[in-house]
């Protein structure tokens, strides 16, 4: 019975955040295809992209402290709520003229400021509701019905796209933001008892985050080599649409196939993943994703700038999407288990802050770089330089794994 219930309220909430995610992912594929198709520029992609990550950077080691004092249920309610606010706006302003290239990426940036309170409270409710033997489980229900979300959500930004303004897509994000905050409200999330001593010292929890990843030494390094490893994935994702538009010189449709077949390869993977419930190496699978990953970059840089390039590249990103799942579930799962529910808020954040430290890096070198030797290029040297630097993690996992067995034992 109490199986049951916990199940019933966790895929509650994740309909709710599903709906909204296909709203989200349609939305976000027109608008960067508005950008890619207005200005065929990498630069402009690449400012974009930054755009979307510097809120996290700068924000979410201080946002964590306050994720973990206040509400988690409210927090995403309300950065639902600004999200689909914020998508009514700039839908009255298409509606009036062309805003701009400016506007639409101070948008993108106003989405990402949501989303840094929004993606690790949803993290940090997971642990609260669901058992922790059945983590792994839920957080690949997690990712497949995200991928589902990718998949349908560029599908459907292309055909709306093609027929009807953009004014009327921007809608979808209110929509989904509505049915999120629906679902959320009506289940009763435990809070997470707190002194009233520990309320008082802000930067003492900050610091307590930042231990939880030097206490951990295996942990630590696959942090410290995935933020590198981040200064070239994620970059990729930003430039998919420049691979389509000015590599392969397609339209958008082909440009939503790139995007369904990389969630078509983070559906197959969780639900694979899911399948296993006990996995007792999860830092190790997330670094042999890594090295997965970079196979997948080097494919996709090989790729001929034709017809049949297309559809290899399109083999390569449906891999991709695969084995990023294969890096992210168990990483996030390893972190629910180990770190303490009035930590997790911190520990997420702090996290997402290092990653998304990467992205600035990365779109400063991926952008010039790419318009200068080519975007299939540039596929191929991140490749290169994520498997270098993934073989370096592997080296450097296993004396942090010995150095933490002698210290328990």
């Amino acid at each position: 019975m109490e199986k049951q219930q916990w199940r019933k309220k966790y895929l509650t909430i994740l309909s709710g955040q599903t709906v909204s995610l296909i709203g989200s992912s349609a939305v976000q594929f027109s608008l960067i295809w508005w950008l890619t198709n207005e200005s065929k520029s990498a630069i402009m992609l690449s400012l974009a992209g930054l755009s979307a990550y510097l809120p996290q950077l700068f924000l979410g080691p201080f946002v964590g402290v306050w994720l973990d004092r206040l509400k988690r249920k409210y927090i995403v309610i309300f950065a639902d709520l600004f999200m689909g606010l914020v998508a009514l706006v700039l839908s009255f302003w298409f509606l009036l003229g062309n805003p701009g290239y400016l506007v639409v990426i101070a948008v993108l940036f106003l989405r990402a400021l949501a989303n840094v309170f929004h993606t690790p409270s949803i993290q940090a409710i997971v642990p609260l509701l669901v058992p922790e033997e059945e983590l792994v489980q839920a957080n690949s229900w997690n990712q497949f019905l995200q991928s589902g979300a990718f998949m349908l959500g560029p599908v459907i930004g292309a055909a709306m796209f093609a027929v009807i303004p953009l004014w009327l897509i921007l809608l979808m994000d209110l929509i989904g933001a509505l049915a999120a905050c629906v679902t959320l409200w009506i289940v009763e999330v435990p809070d997470v008892p707190r002194s009233e001593e520990s309320m008082q010292h802000y930067l003492k929890e900050l610091k307590a985050g930042f231990a939880v990843f030097k206490e951990d030494p295996p942990l630590l390094v696959v942090t410290f080599f995935s933020f590198f490893i981040m200064i070239f994935y994620l970059p990729l994702g930003v430039l998919f649409p420049l691979m389509t538009n000015v590599h392969f010189e397609l339209s958008a449709w082909f440009a939503s196939i790139v995007e369904f077949s990389y969630a078509v390869g983070m559906m197959l993977s969780a639900f694979l993943i899911g399948i296993k419930k006990n996995w007792q190496e999860k830092l190790l699978a997330s670094q042999l994703a890594n090295v997965g990953l970079a196979i997948t970059f080097i494919g996709s840089g090989l790729a001929p700038a034709n017809l049949t390039g297309y559809w290899l590249f399109i083999f390569f990103c449906v891999l991709m999407g695969g084995v990023g799942n294969l890096y992210n579930i168990p990483f996030t799962s390893y972190l629910q288990e180990t770190v303490p529910p009035e930590k997790l808020g911190r520990v997420f954040s702090l996290f997402g802050s290092v990653m998304s430290g990467a992205m600035p890096i990365g779109l400063l070198l991926a952008g010039p770089l790419s318009e200068k030797f080519g975007i299939a290029r540039w596929f191929l040297i991140s490749g290169f330089l994520t498997l270098i630097i993934s073989l370096l993690c592997l080296t450097f996992y296993r004396r942090a794994r010995v150095k933490k067995n002698q210290q328990a034992s």
